[in-house]
């Protein structure tokens, strides 16, 4: 089983055991990761699920599509090169240890 590793907002880091197949937003929200709102479920159109992701994994994702980088350039918190919202990433093996920091602010 893949793991994601979450830098909350105080620093420390929170590491879970990931669901194959569901996104980093997802498996957060099921495991209580403080910080990802994710108000809209995850249907894109929030962008309470903000993250950075770390360098060493932004290569390995697919480029943010239209509707993900039109709603990463209005997050609350400053966007980054690593910027990515979370509900667009989907867990596979190859993306195990992925690690996301969660911006001092979604709203």
């Amino acid at each position: 089983m893949p793991t994601i590793h979450y830098i909350l907002k105080d620093g420390s880091t929170r590491s879970i055991d990931a669901k194959p197949g569901g996104s980093v937003m997802e498996n957060a929200v099921r495991n209580n990761v403080r910080g990802i709102d994710a108000e809209c479920g995850g249907s894109c159109s929030c962008a309470t699920c903000h993250v950075y992701v770390d360098d060493a994994f932004v290569a390995l994702l697919p480029p943010a599509d239209d509707m993900e980088n039109d709603l990463l350039d209005g997050v609350a918190s400053e966007r980054q090169p690593g910027s990515r919202l979370s509900c667009q990433i989907t867990m596979t093996a190859e993306l195990d240890g992925i690690t996301v920091r969660v911006p001092e602010t979604q709203i």
